[in-house]
């Protein structure tokens, strides 16, 4: 597993978490639990599938890792969330060029770091509704030789649809402190300095495929 430090010190971390008092929300139907929990339990297997292919370069898994991840998860809205109130502030062609550059940030950074496969088992550990919209799927994942990771996914059902919107690991909304590092760099470097370090970044990671 890899640190949870933020995003220039190479952090997995993504997504968004939206604090939502459920107290006060009608919650999600319990056919969409039940669907959240099935969609988690089934991009776990089919990204061990492709961990486990050791007929396959390192370069092709990492290809696949991209397609998986990026019908698994909601790019254009973690990209909003995690720029906060920065996005409003950007241009049109800003954001257009933020939006590019996130997704490959993100694509890439998981790709190459999901590329190997050590024997981890994963496991659905607990599902339940979380405010109106959204579903939180608790996992376990187990490592040889480690203590068990817990990691909790946040899916968003939409018209027969899920995507993921936040991952946290060991209680830590990843999203949380990748926005605080973003909002950090735009306010000492500004739009334009936060585009130029995520152009390096993705420029680090060499194409995968």
């Amino acid at each position: 597993m890899q640190s949870r430090r933020a995003f220039f010190l190479g952090s997995t971390a993504v997504c968004a978490t939206l604090a939502v008092p459920g107290l006060l929300l009608a919650a999600v139907s319990p056919q969409a639990v039940e669907g959240a929990a099935a969609f988690i339990a089934r991009l776990a297997d089919q990204a061990i599938t492709i961990l486990r292919s050791s007929s396959n370069k390192m370069e092709n898994r990492e290809a696949q890792f991209r397609d998986l991840l990026s019908a698994g998860f909601d790019m254009p809205f973690i990209a909003r969330f995690v720029l906060g109130k920065h996005w409003r502030k950007a241009t049109p062609q800003q954001r257009v060029d933020y939006q590019a550059l996130f997704r490959e940030f993100i694509l890439k950074s998981y790709s190459r770091r999901l590329g190997g496969y050590s024997g981890e088992a994963f496991a659905i550990a607990g599902v339940k509704a979380a405010g109106k919209k959204d579903v939180m799927v608790k996992t376990r994942i187990e490592q040889p030789g480690g203590r068990p990771i817990t990691a909790d996914w946040r899916v968003r059902p939409h018209d027969g649809q899920y995507k993921i919107i936040d991952i946290m690991v060991e209680g830590i909304s990843m999203a949380v402190t990748q926005r605080a590092e973003f909002n950090a760099v735009v306010r000492q470097q500004g739009m334009q300095g936060l585009l130029q370090a995520l152009r390096a970044r993705t420029g680090n990671f060499g194409v995968a495929s």
